[in-house]
């Protein structure tokens, strides 16, 4: 399965509280659940201005629907090629 990362411009999502950022995840995960188990949510990481979040999903189109019905931006999606790690430095 494809894995992404997704861009999200949100301004200021560096200084979203505890409640927010988890409001933020039960909307994701309720739209997940509508679309079904094509797609997965693996993890995020929070910015100062920007979220960046890794999926798996069959194909780009399935990230940009989620992104539509969530109402949280894709600003850029890409798909991740290969991955690296210190233990490749070997």
């Amino acid at each position: 399965m494809p894995k992404y990362v997704i861009e999200r411009d949100i301004p200021g999502a560096g200084k979203m509280s505890p409640a927010e950022l988890e409001g933020a995840s039960a909307k994701s995960c309720a739209v997940l659940d509508g679309i079904g188990n094509e797609i997965q949510w693996i993890h995020s990481y929070v910015t100062d201005d920007k979220i960046y979040c890794v999926y798996t999903a069959p194909s780009e189109d399935l990230i940009k629907r989620h992104a539509d019905e969530s109402g949280f931006p894709a600003n850029r999606i890409s798909e991740v090629k290969s991955m690296i790690d210190p233990t490749r430095a070997v």
